[in-house]
């Protein structure tokens, strides 16, 4: 994948909005554990960011998948995780399945307004009970009349407590675990829903995280996205998108950690020289460049792909298995150079560190992708589920 002066261009009118609106707040923004997600999603709104590969009909630009990739990259320019990463959910993890395959209507009152900025989305498929086994989910919804009736629990949802709406993956059917589950479209004022709790995380603060209970929530039957007993096939390709931007944004985070590892390397003074004189640390942040680079090319080929229509189901779990580790590689290597400095709270390199360790579990962890990888190499097979 080659970017073009368009892709180049969004990324530059990009950072510059994260240099005036964005990273001048984000201590402010990590101390309080949430940023103003409609302030900052209207403004991204107005600039056009929210809906790069979405139809023109819905107020997006219609462009193709690599033009959201290109944007997801340039969200690493953010001098935090949790602020690209709510941002992210809003592109890539909530409205993809609801851009191809909702009803006119659905994308008129939800989509709409999420690529204008003025709503905020969530996406809703983790329960206490099932993270990273999708399939196990157990909220569920019944019929009555034109209406879902839904009851059960999410956790760990990125926005939930500022969300508008919430894109919830919910038990419609009693029948096999991969054919009973539906993609529903849930105003998060109904009555019924309870933002029970704030949680508390050790990174990225300042993404908000909730724990949501549902009794009873009546949403219409026209709020599901496409066909019923779908919504788990649907959430599995949303996922793939999800994967790419995590990759995506992952790049330039490790970019910079390593600059700034090698900028106080060069001015570290100790036994006669300066750390960057030593051989181990030349090496090491050389190795780590060259794994940074490895995670771009894999995963602009699987843009690529994806573009082109293909599945990548393989490729994009590969770059989200690599790229979880290698976050967690190079901050805790480059965190190791900065000594004590790297062990405090204000260091960039620390806030990596924390931030960083949910990329091997959130979107699927480490095991979840060998286990995927697996299965297409074929050398494992799926276990029977009821």
């Amino acid at each position: 994948m080659q970017y073009t002066h368009e892709h180049l261009e969004i990324q530059k009118t990009l950072r510059r909005f994260i240099d005036d609106e964005i990273n001048p707040h984000v201590d402010e923004w990590e101390a309080a554990e949430i940023f103003p997600a409609h302030e900052v999603f209207k403004k991204l709104g107005n600039l056009g960011m929210l809906g790069l590969n979405k139809p023109e009909a819905f107020g997006g630009a219609g462009l193709d998948y690599s033009y959201a990739m290109a944007m997801a990259e340039a969200l690493g320019h953010v001098s935090c995780g949790g602020v690209p990463m709510a941002i992210g959910v809003q592109t890539d993890m909530c409205t993809p399945a609801l851009a191809r395959f909702g009803s006119d209507e659905l994308r008129r009152e939800f989509l709409a307004p999420a690529i204008a900025g003025d709503t905020v989305g969530c996406i809703g498929v983790s329960e206490p009970g099932a993270g990273s086994d999708v399939a196990g989910l157990k909220s569920h919804a019944r019929k009555d009349g034109d209406d879902y009736l839904i009851s059960g629990q999410k956790m760990w949802i990125t926005n939930s407590l500022q969300a508008d709406w919430m894109c919830m993956l919910v038990n419609t059917s009693d029948g096999p675990v991969h054919r009973n589950k539906s993609l529903v479209m849930v105003p998060m004022d109904s009555p019924g829903i309870e933002k029970a709790k704030k949680i508390r995380k050790i990174g990225m603060n300042s993404s908000d995280t909730g724990l949501i209970y549902f009794d009873n929530v009546r949403v219409p039957q026209r709020y599901r996205i496409g066909e019923e007993g779908q919504g788990f096939v649907y959430q599995m390709q949303q996922f793939q998108e999800e994967r790419l931007w995590a990759a995506a944004s992952s790049l330039e985070p490790m970019e910079d950690c390593i600059a700034q590892t090698i900028e106080w390397a060069q001015q570290r003074h100790m036994f006669g020289g300066t750390l960057a004189d030593q051989q181990w640390v030349q090496f090491k942040l050389a190795e780590l460049k060259t794994e940074v680079e490895a995670l771009r090319a894999l995963t602009y080929r699987a843009c690529d792909l994806h573009v082109q229509g293909e599945d990548v189901l393989e490729l994009a779990s590969m770059a989200k298995l690599k790229t979880g580790r290698l976050t967690r590689q190079v901050s805790d290597t480059c965190l190791q150079f900065w000594g004590g400095m790297g062990f405090t709270l204000e260091n960039r390199v620390s806030r990596l560190y924390r931030d960083g360790r949910l990329g091997s579990i959130g979107g699927g962890a480490d095991e979840v992708m060998l286990g995927i990888l697996a299965k297409t190499m074929g050398i494992a097979k799926r276990p029977p589920r009821g």
